[in-house]
């Protein structure tokens, strides 16, 4: 059972890789990111309940802390950057 869930969480890891690469704004693309961060946090955890290894879940636990000040460090560059900075027409 708990093969299955891996599985499915690594799909939507992939699924949020697409979404981080296709765009189509900038915003779609750092959620992505963040949701891919939430997954692999998960995935941790999953993997330390399967092998018995609860030290995996302080990993798990900083990963998501780490990915969660990533995020509002990249949204706060975006939002105060200016605005001919990296700009092309398809953002």
């Amino acid at each position: 059972m708990y093969l299955v869930v891996s599985i499915a969480i690594l799909v939507t890891m992939v699924l949020a890789l697409v979404r981080a690469l296709r765009g189509p704004s900038v915003y779609d693309r750092v959620l992505a990111v963040n949701m891919f961060g939430t997954k692999t946090a998960l995935l941790l955890s999953v993997i330390a309940f399967l092998f018995g290894r609860p030290d995996f879940l302080d990993l798990a636990l900083a990963y998501a802390l780490i990915n969660l000040v990533g995020i509002l460090a990249v949204l706060e560059f975006f939002q105060n950057r200016p605005r001919g900075l990296g700009e092309s027409g398809h953002d």
